[in-house]
Protein backbone atom coordinates (compact mmCIF):
# COMPACT_ATOMS: atom_id res chain seq x y z
CA UNK A 1 0.00 0.00 0.00
CA UNK A 2 1.71 3.11 -0.94
CA UNK A 3 2.12 5.82 2.02
CA UNK A 4 0.91 9.19 2.24
CA UNK A 5 3.95 10.54 1.07
CA UNK A 6 4.49 8.37 -1.66
CA UNK A 7 1.63 9.93 -3.80
CA UNK A 8 3.56 13.11 -3.57
CA UNK A 9 6.62 12.60 -4.92
CA UNK A 10 5.50 13.39 -8.99
CA UNK A 11 5.33 17.08 -7.55
CA UNK A 12 8.23 18.54 -7.97
CA UNK A 13 10.08 22.06 -6.90
CA UNK A 14 8.19 24.29 -4.35
CA UNK A 15 4.86 22.54 -4.95
CA UNK A 16 6.40 19.43 -3.20
CA UNK A 17 6.98 21.19 -0.17
CA UNK A 18 3.43 23.16 -0.23
CA UNK A 19 1.78 19.75 -0.33
CA UNK A 20 4.09 18.31 2.14
CA UNK A 21 3.27 21.03 4.57
CA UNK A 22 -0.49 20.89 3.67
CA UNK A 23 -0.31 16.88 4.47
CA UNK A 24 1.22 17.58 7.58
CA UNK A 25 -1.10 20.46 8.82
CA UNK A 26 -4.12 18.25 8.23
CA UNK A 27 -2.49 15.47 10.46
CA UNK A 28 -1.08 16.76 13.09
CA UNK A 29 -3.34 19.53 15.78
CA UNK A 30 0.11 20.07 17.43
CA UNK A 31 1.09 21.13 13.68
CA UNK A 32 -2.00 23.48 13.40
CA UNK A 33 -2.00 24.79 17.04
CA UNK A 34 1.19 25.52 16.78
CA UNK A 35 1.35 27.69 13.06
CA UNK A 36 -1.43 29.68 14.76
CA UNK A 37 -0.53 30.38 17.57
CA UNK A 38 2.93 31.33 16.27
CA UNK A 39 1.23 33.24 13.42
CA UNK A 40 -0.74 35.32 16.37
CA UNK A 41 2.31 35.80 18.06
CA UNK A 42 3.92 36.84 14.69
CA UNK A 43 1.57 39.21 13.85
CA UNK A 44 1.36 40.94 17.82
CA UNK A 45 4.92 41.50 17.78
CA UNK A 46 4.67 43.29 14.14
CA UNK A 47 2.03 45.55 15.52
CA UNK A 48 3.78 45.80 18.46
CA UNK A 49 7.10 46.94 16.87
CA UNK A 50 5.49 49.34 14.13
CA UNK A 51 4.08 51.33 17.11
CA UNK A 52 7.00 51.64 18.87
CA UNK A 53 8.59 52.90 15.49
CA UNK A 54 6.06 55.06 15.07
CA UNK A 55 6.18 56.81 18.48
CA UNK A 56 10.10 56.97 18.25
CA UNK A 57 9.90 59.02 15.00
CA UNK A 58 6.70 61.07 16.20
CA UNK A 59 8.87 61.84 19.14
CA UNK A 60 12.34 62.40 17.54
CA UNK A 61 10.36 64.93 14.95
CA UNK A 62 8.41 66.61 18.25
CA UNK A 63 12.11 66.82 19.91
CA UNK A 64 13.82 68.79 16.36
CA UNK A 65 10.75 70.87 16.19
CA UNK A 66 10.91 71.83 19.74
CA UNK A 67 14.39 72.72 19.11
CA UNK A 68 13.97 74.45 15.81
CA UNK A 69 11.45 76.97 17.59
CA UNK A 70 13.57 77.47 20.47
CA UNK A 71 16.21 78.32 17.94
CA UNK A 72 13.46 80.81 15.92
CA UNK A 73 12.66 82.24 19.52
CA UNK A 74 15.89 83.22 20.03
CA UNK A 75 16.79 84.86 16.87
CA UNK A 76 13.14 86.91 17.46
CA UNK A 77 14.40 87.66 21.09
CA UNK A 78 17.40 89.04 19.80
CA UNK A 79 15.79 91.15 16.39
CA UNK A 80 13.37 92.76 19.17
CA UNK A 81 15.81 93.36 21.63
CA UNK A 82 18.06 95.59 19.46
CA UNK A 83 14.99 96.28 17.09
CA UNK A 84 17.25 96.45 13.98
CA UNK A 85 18.61 94.02 11.65
CA UNK A 86 21.93 93.81 12.23
CA UNK A 87 24.40 90.91 12.04
CA UNK A 88 22.80 88.00 14.22
CA UNK A 89 25.10 86.91 17.20
CA UNK A 90 26.99 83.84 16.87
CA UNK A 91 25.32 80.54 16.52
CA UNK A 92 27.22 77.75 18.85
CA UNK A 93 25.79 75.03 16.59
CA UNK A 94 27.04 74.67 13.23
CA UNK A 95 24.51 72.66 11.67
CA UNK A 96 21.71 75.21 12.41
CA UNK A 97 20.13 77.40 9.65
CA UNK A 98 19.09 81.09 9.98
CA UNK A 99 17.56 83.31 7.34
CA UNK A 100 15.72 86.78 7.85
CA UNK A 101 14.25 88.00 4.76
CA UNK A 102 12.83 91.40 3.96
CA UNK A 103 10.25 92.65 2.83
CA UNK A 104 11.47 92.80 -1.01
CA UNK A 105 12.41 88.73 -0.33
CA UNK A 106 15.78 89.54 0.09
CA UNK A 107 17.93 88.31 2.37
CA UNK A 108 18.92 90.86 4.99
CA UNK A 109 20.57 88.22 7.77
CA UNK A 110 21.71 85.05 8.06
CA UNK A 111 23.62 82.40 9.96
CA UNK A 112 27.64 82.30 9.11
CA UNK A 113 27.16 79.09 7.38
CA UNK A 114 24.79 80.36 5.05
CA UNK A 115 25.97 84.03 4.48
CA UNK A 116 25.70 84.84 0.85
CA UNK A 117 23.26 82.54 -0.09
CA UNK A 118 20.17 83.29 -1.89
CA UNK A 119 16.96 82.52 -0.26
CA UNK A 120 16.59 78.86 0.96
CA UNK A 121 13.20 78.81 2.28
CA UNK A 122 10.34 79.77 -0.19
CA UNK A 123 6.98 79.41 1.65
CA UNK A 124 5.87 81.86 4.13
CA UNK A 125 4.53 81.53 7.43
CA UNK A 126 1.02 82.69 7.90
CA UNK A 127 0.84 85.88 10.14
CA UNK A 128 0.98 86.11 13.89
CA UNK A 129 1.87 82.29 14.03
CA UNK A 130 4.52 80.15 13.71
CA UNK A 131 4.84 77.21 11.03
CA UNK A 132 6.86 74.05 11.30
CA UNK A 133 8.08 72.05 7.62
CA UNK A 134 10.33 70.07 6.58
CA UNK A 135 13.28 70.93 4.45
CA UNK A 136 15.69 68.66 2.40
CA UNK A 137 19.42 69.11 2.15
CA UNK A 138 20.10 72.32 2.19
CA UNK A 139 23.21 74.23 0.19
CA UNK A 140 25.83 74.49 3.13
CA UNK A 141 29.08 72.28 4.17
CA UNK A 142 28.07 68.78 5.85
CA UNK A 143 24.11 69.30 5.77
CA UNK A 144 22.18 66.88 6.64
CA UNK A 145 19.84 64.94 4.69
CA UNK A 146 16.81 66.52 6.24
CA UNK A 147 15.58 69.62 7.77
CA UNK A 148 12.78 70.93 10.19
CA UNK A 149 12.14 74.42 9.60
CA UNK A 150 10.63 76.56 12.41
CA UNK A 151 9.24 79.92 10.16
CA UNK A 152 7.58 83.76 11.99
CA UNK A 153 6.22 86.96 10.19
CA UNK A 154 7.77 89.71 12.58
CA UNK A 155 7.10 93.22 12.75
CA UNK A 156 10.25 95.45 13.22
CA UNK A 157 10.63 98.97 13.25
CA UNK A 158 6.65 99.53 10.91
CA UNK A 159 8.69 97.04 8.04
CA UNK A 160 7.78 92.93 8.26
CA UNK A 161 10.49 90.24 7.97
CA UNK A 162 10.69 86.73 7.66
CA UNK A 163 12.54 84.61 9.94
CA UNK A 164 13.60 81.10 9.06
CA UNK A 165 15.95 78.69 11.77
CA UNK A 166 16.49 74.92 10.51
CA UNK A 167 17.77 72.14 12.04
CA UNK A 168 18.81 68.92 11.22
CA UNK A 169 16.48 66.15 11.39
CA UNK A 170 18.66 63.18 10.57
CA UNK A 171 18.50 61.99 14.18
CA UNK A 172 15.14 61.05 13.74
CA UNK A 173 15.50 58.94 10.60
CA UNK A 174 18.63 57.30 12.11
CA UNK A 175 16.81 55.74 14.94
CA UNK A 176 14.18 54.91 13.15
CA UNK A 177 16.34 53.12 10.73
CA UNK A 178 18.32 51.75 13.40
CA UNK A 179 15.32 50.51 15.21
CA UNK A 180 13.65 48.54 12.05
CA UNK A 181 17.20 46.93 11.30
CA UNK A 182 17.23 45.39 14.75
CA UNK A 183 13.49 44.47 14.66
CA UNK A 184 14.24 42.75 11.05
CA UNK A 185 17.21 40.83 12.79
CA UNK A 186 15.19 40.40 16.17
CA UNK A 187 11.76 39.52 15.22
CA UNK A 188 12.38 36.17 13.19
CA UNK A 189 14.57 35.07 16.05
CA UNK A 190 12.21 36.02 18.13
CA UNK A 191 9.31 34.53 16.56
CA UNK A 192 11.30 31.27 15.76
CA UNK A 193 11.90 30.74 20.04
CA UNK A 194 8.52 31.35 20.64
CA UNK A 195 7.25 28.73 17.68
CA UNK A 196 9.28 26.44 19.37
CA UNK A 197 8.52 26.75 22.86
CA UNK A 198 4.70 26.68 21.99
CA UNK A 199 5.08 23.42 20.37
CA UNK A 200 7.05 21.43 23.22
CA UNK A 201 4.02 23.26 24.90
CA UNK A 202 1.41 22.14 22.59
CA UNK A 203 3.01 18.40 22.50
CA UNK A 204 3.00 18.29 26.33
CA UNK A 205 -0.65 19.63 26.59
CA UNK A 206 -2.01 17.22 24.26
CA UNK A 207 0.03 14.05 25.42
CA UNK A 208 -2.67 13.08 27.95
CA UNK A 209 -5.23 13.40 24.90
CA UNK A 210 -3.27 11.05 22.90
CA UNK A 211 -3.00 8.60 26.14
CA UNK A 212 -7.04 8.82 26.42
CA UNK A 213 -7.04 8.33 22.42
CA UNK A 214 -4.72 5.00 22.77
CA UNK A 215 -6.98 3.86 25.71
CA UNK A 216 -10.14 4.19 24.27
CA UNK A 217 -8.92 2.60 20.82
CA UNK A 218 -8.12 -0.46 23.36
CA UNK A 219 -11.84 -0.70 24.68
CA UNK A 220 -13.33 -3.52 22.79
CA UNK A 221 -17.21 -5.04 22.15
CA UNK A 222 -16.05 -7.69 24.67
CA UNK A 223 -14.81 -5.29 27.43
CA UNK A 224 -17.04 -2.36 27.96
CA UNK A 225 -16.64 -2.21 31.55
CA UNK A 226 -12.98 -0.46 30.78
CA UNK A 227 -12.96 3.05 31.82
CA UNK A 228 -10.85 5.68 31.04
CA UNK A 229 -8.19 7.15 32.93
CA UNK A 230 -9.56 10.88 34.58
CA UNK A 231 -6.78 13.00 35.05
CA UNK A 232 -6.57 14.69 38.45
CA UNK A 233 -6.84 17.96 37.28
CA UNK A 234 -10.74 20.02 37.12
CA UNK A 235 -9.73 20.78 33.93
CA UNK A 236 -11.50 20.51 30.03
CA UNK A 237 -9.40 17.08 30.12
CA UNK A 238 -10.79 15.68 32.88
CA UNK A 239 -14.66 16.36 32.28
CA UNK A 240 -14.03 15.20 28.71
CA UNK A 241 -12.46 12.05 30.24
CA UNK A 242 -15.67 11.32 32.08
CA UNK A 243 -17.89 12.39 29.61
CA UNK A 244 -16.01 9.31 27.53
CA UNK A 245 -16.73 7.67 30.69
CA UNK A 246 -20.13 8.52 31.01
CA UNK A 247 -21.13 7.22 27.38
CA UNK A 248 -18.92 3.80 27.86
CA UNK A 249 -21.72 3.13 30.82
CA UNK A 250 -24.45 4.00 28.53
CA UNK A 251 -23.31 1.89 25.76
CA UNK A 252 -22.63 -0.91 28.23
CA UNK A 253 -25.88 -0.54 29.81
CA UNK A 254 -27.16 -0.37 26.44
CA UNK A 255 -25.78 -3.09 24.92
CA UNK A 256 -26.87 -4.93 28.36
CA UNK A 257 -30.56 -4.29 27.78
CA UNK A 258 -30.06 -5.71 23.87
CA UNK A 259 -28.72 -9.01 25.07
CA UNK A 260 -31.39 -9.02 27.57
CA UNK A 261 -34.01 -8.45 25.04
CA UNK A 262 -32.71 -11.10 22.83
CA UNK A 263 -32.60 -13.62 25.57
CA UNK A 264 -35.73 -12.64 26.82
CA UNK A 265 -37.45 -12.62 23.33
CA UNK A 266 -35.78 -16.07 22.73
CA UNK A 267 -37.18 -17.22 26.04
CA UNK A 268 -40.73 -15.54 25.05
CA UNK A 269 -40.68 -17.82 21.49
CA UNK A 270 -39.79 -20.81 23.10
CA UNK A 271 -42.60 -21.21 24.75
CA UNK A 272 -45.37 -21.00 22.22
CA UNK A 273 -43.67 -22.84 19.47
CA UNK A 274 -42.16 -25.60 21.84
CA UNK A 275 -46.51 -26.05 22.68
CA UNK A 276 -47.35 -26.00 18.75
CA UNK A 277 -44.58 -28.74 17.85
CA UNK A 278 -45.21 -30.68 21.13
CA UNK A 279 -49.08 -30.84 19.55
CA UNK A 280 -48.36 -30.95 15.94
CA UNK A 281 -46.22 -34.07 16.78
CA UNK A 282 -48.60 -36.01 18.80
CA UNK A 283 -51.23 -34.95 15.57
CA UNK A 284 -48.76 -36.93 13.34
CA UNK A 285 -48.26 -39.50 15.20
CA UNK A 286 -51.14 -41.06 15.50
CA UNK A 287 -52.68 -43.04 13.03
CA UNK A 288 -56.00 -41.10 12.01
CA UNK A 289 -54.85 -37.47 12.79
CA UNK A 290 -57.63 -35.60 14.88
CA UNK A 291 -57.67 -32.65 16.63
CA UNK A 292 -59.93 -32.06 19.46
CA UNK A 293 -62.01 -28.42 19.33
CA UNK A 294 -59.77 -27.96 22.79
CA UNK A 295 -56.66 -28.96 21.19
CA UNK A 296 -57.24 -26.36 18.16
CA UNK A 297 -58.44 -24.16 20.85
CA UNK A 298 -54.84 -24.51 22.32
CA UNK A 299 -53.36 -24.04 18.80
CA UNK A 300 -54.80 -20.74 17.84
CA UNK A 301 -54.01 -18.79 21.71
CA UNK A 302 -50.46 -19.93 20.92
CA UNK A 303 -50.66 -18.87 17.26
CA UNK A 304 -52.21 -15.38 18.41
CA UNK A 305 -49.76 -15.01 21.08
CA UNK A 306 -46.82 -15.61 18.56
CA UNK A 307 -48.38 -13.08 16.09
CA UNK A 308 -48.79 -10.70 19.58
CA UNK A 309 -45.21 -10.85 20.25
CA UNK A 310 -43.61 -10.82 16.92
CA UNK A 311 -45.75 -7.93 16.42
CA UNK A 312 -44.44 -6.30 19.55
CA UNK A 313 -41.27 -6.93 19.15
CA UNK A 314 -41.42 -5.36 15.15
CA UNK A 315 -43.04 -2.31 17.01
CA UNK A 316 -40.40 -1.86 19.57
CA UNK A 317 -37.53 -2.98 17.08
CA UNK A 318 -38.83 0.10 14.95
CA UNK A 319 -39.06 2.78 17.80
CA UNK A 320 -35.21 1.79 18.71
CA UNK A 321 -34.19 2.82 15.03
CA UNK A 322 -36.38 6.20 15.63
CA UNK A 323 -38.24 6.13 12.77
CA UNK A 324 -39.31 9.61 11.71
CA UNK A 325 -42.52 9.88 12.81
CA UNK A 326 -45.71 11.17 10.24
CA UNK A 327 -46.87 14.07 12.64
CA UNK A 328 -50.19 15.16 11.40
CA UNK A 329 -52.97 17.02 13.91
CA UNK A 330 -54.66 13.91 15.58
CA UNK A 331 -57.78 13.59 17.74
CA UNK A 332 -56.97 12.46 20.51
CA UNK A 333 -60.47 11.93 22.06
CA UNK A 334 -61.20 9.77 18.92
CA UNK A 335 -58.96 7.00 18.64
CA UNK A 336 -59.74 6.99 22.71
CA UNK A 337 -63.70 6.25 22.34
CA UNK A 338 -62.49 4.01 19.24
CA UNK A 339 -60.67 1.60 21.26
CA UNK A 340 -62.70 2.00 24.00
CA UNK A 341 -65.47 0.42 22.12
CA UNK A 342 -62.65 -2.21 20.68
CA UNK A 343 -62.43 -2.97 24.73
CA UNK A 344 -65.60 -3.49 25.95
CA UNK A 345 -66.07 -6.04 23.08
CA UNK A 346 -62.73 -7.64 23.89
CA UNK A 347 -62.88 -7.25 27.88
CA UNK A 348 -65.09 -9.99 30.12
CA UNK A 349 -68.89 -9.14 30.26
CA UNK A 350 -68.54 -7.80 34.33
CA UNK A 351 -65.88 -5.15 32.84
CA UNK A 352 -67.42 -1.81 32.21
CA UNK A 353 -65.49 0.67 30.45
CA UNK A 354 -66.37 4.50 31.05
CA UNK A 355 -65.39 7.02 28.67
CA UNK A 356 -68.04 9.82 30.29
CA UNK A 357 -65.13 11.90 31.10
CA UNK A 358 -63.68 12.41 27.59
CA UNK A 359 -63.59 15.92 25.95
CA UNK A 360 -61.85 16.90 23.05
CA UNK A 361 -58.03 17.01 22.70
CA UNK A 362 -55.80 17.52 19.75
CA UNK A 363 -52.35 16.57 19.26
CA UNK A 364 -49.54 16.28 16.68
CA UNK A 365 -48.31 12.96 16.29
CA UNK A 366 -48.81 9.70 14.47
CA UNK A 367 -52.19 8.50 14.18
CA UNK A 368 -50.89 4.93 14.03
CA UNK A 369 -48.59 4.99 17.18
CA UNK A 370 -50.97 6.46 19.51
CA UNK A 371 -53.83 4.34 18.33
CA UNK A 372 -51.15 1.43 19.47
CA UNK A 373 -50.21 3.14 23.15
CA UNK A 374 -53.96 3.95 23.44
CA UNK A 375 -54.87 -0.09 23.15
CA UNK A 376 -51.84 -1.14 24.88
CA UNK A 377 -53.07 0.46 28.14
CA UNK A 378 -56.55 -0.08 27.74
CA UNK A 379 -55.42 -3.70 27.10
CA UNK A 380 -53.89 -3.77 30.55
CA UNK A 381 -56.73 -2.01 32.47
CA UNK A 382 -59.33 -4.29 31.30
CA UNK A 383 -57.09 -7.76 32.28
CA UNK A 384 -56.48 -6.66 35.61
CA UNK A 385 -59.75 -4.89 36.24
CA UNK A 386 -62.49 -6.05 38.91
CA UNK A 387 -65.35 -4.39 37.18
CA UNK A 388 -64.28 -1.12 35.85
CA UNK A 389 -62.06 0.95 33.74
CA UNK A 390 -62.23 4.85 33.35
CA UNK A 391 -60.55 6.64 31.42
CA UNK A 392 -60.91 10.77 31.23
CA UNK A 393 -59.17 13.63 28.34
CA UNK A 394 -58.68 16.86 29.23
CA UNK A 395 -56.46 19.79 27.61
CA UNK A 396 -54.79 21.43 30.20
CA UNK A 397 -52.39 24.28 29.25
CA UNK A 398 -49.98 23.21 26.91
CA UNK A 399 -50.76 19.50 27.73
CA UNK A 400 -53.25 16.75 26.54
CA UNK A 401 -53.75 14.38 29.94
CA UNK A 402 -55.23 11.21 29.24
CA UNK A 403 -56.10 8.90 32.26
CA UNK A 404 -56.55 5.64 32.61
CA UNK A 405 -57.58 4.01 36.19
CA UNK A 406 -58.77 0.72 36.80
CA UNK A 407 -60.46 -1.09 40.37
CA UNK A 408 -57.66 -4.22 40.12
CA UNK A 409 -54.85 -4.97 42.64
CA UNK A 410 -52.88 -1.70 41.85
CA UNK A 411 -49.35 -1.51 41.06
CA UNK A 412 -46.75 -1.21 44.83
CA UNK A 413 -44.83 1.93 44.39
CA UNK A 414 -41.37 -0.37 44.35
CA UNK A 415 -42.75 -1.33 40.92
CA UNK A 416 -44.04 2.13 39.34
CA UNK A 417 -40.78 2.56 36.67
CA UNK A 418 -40.02 -0.97 36.52
CA UNK A 419 -42.96 -2.10 34.91
CA UNK A 420 -41.87 0.23 31.82
CA UNK A 421 -39.28 -2.00 31.02
CA UNK A 422 -39.13 -4.59 28.64
CA UNK A 423 -40.28 -8.22 29.65
CA UNK A 424 -41.56 -7.00 32.58
CA UNK A 425 -44.51 -8.70 34.43
CA UNK A 426 -45.58 -8.58 38.22
CA UNK A 427 -46.91 -12.10 38.44
CA UNK A 428 -43.56 -13.59 36.74
CA UNK A 429 -45.52 -15.85 34.87
CA UNK A 430 -44.29 -16.84 31.52
CA UNK A 431 -46.74 -20.02 30.50
CA UNK A 432 -49.90 -18.54 30.85
CA UNK A 433 -52.28 -19.72 27.88
CA UNK A 434 -54.76 -17.32 28.12
CA UNK A 435 -54.65 -14.90 24.74
CA UNK A 436 -55.23 -12.12 26.69
CA UNK A 437 -52.11 -12.42 28.91
CA UNK A 438 -49.28 -10.45 28.13
CA UNK A 439 -45.43 -11.00 27.94
CA UNK A 440 -44.37 -7.47 29.27
CA UNK A 441 -43.46 -5.69 26.06
CA UNK A 442 -47.19 -3.50 26.26
CA UNK A 443 -46.18 -0.94 28.74
CA UNK A 444 -42.73 -0.32 27.45
CA UNK A 445 -44.25 0.55 23.69
CA UNK A 446 -46.68 3.33 25.47
CA UNK A 447 -43.57 4.54 26.89
CA UNK A 448 -41.47 4.45 23.27
CA UNK A 449 -44.53 6.21 22.03
CA UNK A 450 -45.26 9.05 24.24
CA UNK A 451 -41.32 9.50 24.54
CA UNK A 452 -41.46 9.49 20.68
CA UNK A 453 -44.10 12.44 20.46
CA UNK A 454 -42.59 14.23 23.62
CA UNK A 455 -44.93 13.23 26.04
CA UNK A 456 -44.47 11.22 29.46
CA UNK A 457 -46.38 8.61 30.87
CA UNK A 458 -46.20 7.68 34.85
CA UNK A 459 -48.40 5.97 37.23
CA UNK A 460 -49.80 7.36 39.91
CA UNK A 461 -52.13 7.18 43.18
CA UNK A 462 -55.51 7.46 42.56
CA UNK A 463 -57.19 10.94 43.62
CA UNK A 464 -60.14 9.28 45.75
CA UNK A 465 -57.66 7.10 47.34
CA UNK A 466 -59.09 3.62 45.74
CA UNK A 467 -57.30 0.54 44.60
CA UNK A 468 -56.39 0.09 41.23
CA UNK A 469 -53.82 1.01 38.82
CA UNK A 470 -53.93 4.78 37.60
CA UNK A 471 -51.97 5.64 34.51
CA UNK A 472 -51.71 9.02 32.91
CA UNK A 473 -49.98 10.46 29.74
CA UNK A 474 -49.23 13.79 28.80
CA UNK A 475 -48.67 14.99 25.38
CA UNK A 476 -48.11 18.27 24.27
CA UNK A 477 -51.28 19.93 22.52
CA UNK A 478 -51.47 20.24 18.84
CA UNK A 479 -52.01 23.62 16.70
CA UNK A 480 -55.63 24.74 16.78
Amino acid sequence: MRSPLASLRWRQGGGTHSVLIAWWLRRSLRARLTVAATVVIAVALCAAAAALTARLHSVLQATADANARQRLEQVVGTLRAADATGPLPPIADPGVVVQIIGQRGTVVAASPNVDGRPRLFPSDPPPGRVAIQTSSRLPVPDSADSYRVAAQMVSLGGARFLVYAAVPADGAGDSVATLLAAFAVGLPMVVLVLATVTWLLVGRALRPVERLRRQAADITATDLHSRLDVPASDDELSRLAATLNDLLSRIEESTRRQREFVADAAHELRSPLTSLRTQLEVAAGEPEPHLSREDLSGLLADASRLSRLVDDLLHLARLDARPQLRLRPVDLDDIVLSEARRARARAAPAVAVDTAAVSAGQVLGDADALTRMVRNLLDNATRYARSQVTLTLQTGGTDVVLAIWDDGAGIPRTARERIFSRFTRLDDSRTHRDDQAGVGLGLAIVRGVVTAHGGTVDVTDRADALPGAHFQVRLPVGPT
